[in-house]
């Protein structure tokens, strides 16, 4: 039985991951090698992109046949395995080194052009942004991660890209995922909203913060309201969540009941929380709310909680 559907941008990705098949590495090999194969080519964290395929429609995900990428796997390009499609065929990720656009030369040259993943997610096949968005997350991951945490001493890949090895004293390393919740504490018909001094003039939005070490999630949903708004909740209730490759964390998404509508923010996450109306929100998501209070757009994992808060 499938899954229900997640209403945030990045989830529902299509692919079977088929984490058994990652420690056979001459199933990777011949999957790499595969005429049916795909390869999400990627250059600065940015993901190649295709030309609209009708007139006035929207880019599409760049994937290429692996062969495409012959020198740059032979130059120990990182390679990452992402899953097989419902048709069997085997997704994988290249993240294209130099000082050179790949797409203004070589083998891309012609066929399209990098791009900003958060740019393009609304207007792009929201399957292939949670694919694009694993290949992100993983990759930035190793790009950071190419030394032992425990020796110093350079690590390789392993696992298809799940995994990296240090060859001098065997420690294993595997891809970190940040979680961090997001909540609207709600009261009755009122939602809590806060804004940052970087917030575009009346945007407010959900409040977040990352989840600490020996922390349940309800705990951190608690701390995180009191601290930054001295909210003080009595219930949390967990939603959804949203995988955020920015750099590699989960959002998750919960309500919590607060005790009493008593606030004060902390001035330094936020310069403002305010109590809002479920018919105010209502208007800010139908566009008659006239700029009073604006919240994030779809793309945001607090437009749906906030969503979620007013229409059910």
């Amino acid at each position: 039985m499938a899954l229900p559907q997640n209403p945030n941008i990045f989830a529902n990705n299509p692919l079977d991951r088929v984490s058994h098949k990652r420690t056979d590495a001459d199933w990777l090999a011949g999957r790499l090698l595969h005429k049916d194969s795909f390869m999400l080519p990627m250059y600065k964290e940015n993901i190649f992109t295709l030309p609209p395929a009708k007139p006035g429609g929207a880019p599409e995900v760049g994937f290429m046949r692996p062969n495409m990428f012959a020198d740059a796997l032979a130059g120990g390009a990182t390679v990452l395995f992402l899953g097989l499609d419902k048709k069997d065929r085997a997704y994988f990720a290249v993240d294209l080194p130099g000082d050179t656009d790949p797409s203004k030369t070589g083998p891309l040259k012609g066929f399209g052009e990098f791009g900003d993943l958060r740019g393009l997610a609304m207007n792009i096949d929201a399957h292939d942004a949670a694919i694009a968005a694993q290949a992100k997350a993983v990759l930035k991951w190793h790009s950071t991660h190419k030394f032992c945490s425990a020796c110093g001493a350079p690590s390789v890949i392993a696992e298809g890209g799940y995994r990296r090895d240090c060859p001098a004293c065997k420690t294993q390393h595997f891809p970190r995922t940040d979680p961090v919740v997001i909540m609207l504490a709600t009261l009755g018909d009122k939602a809590l909203l806060g804004r940052q001094k970087i917030f575009p003039k009346g945007m407010y939005s959900a409040l977040a913060g990352f989840v600490e070490p020996g922390e349940s999630i309800e705990e951190a949903v608690a701390r995180e309201l009191f601290e930054e708004a001295a909210c003080r909740v009595s219930s949390v209730t967990y939603r959804f969540t949203q995988p955020w490759p920015y750099p590699m964390s989960l959002m998750i998404g919960c309500t919590a009941v607060a005790d009493n509508e008593e606030i004060q923010v902390d001035g330094v996450e936020l310069e403002e929380a305010v109590w809002v109306s479920r018919g105010d929100l209502r208007d800010a998501l139908e566009g008659k709310g006239n700029g009073k209070v604006m919240i994030p757009p779809p793309f945001a994992i607090a437009h749906q909680l906030v969503r979620q808060f007013v229409y059910g």
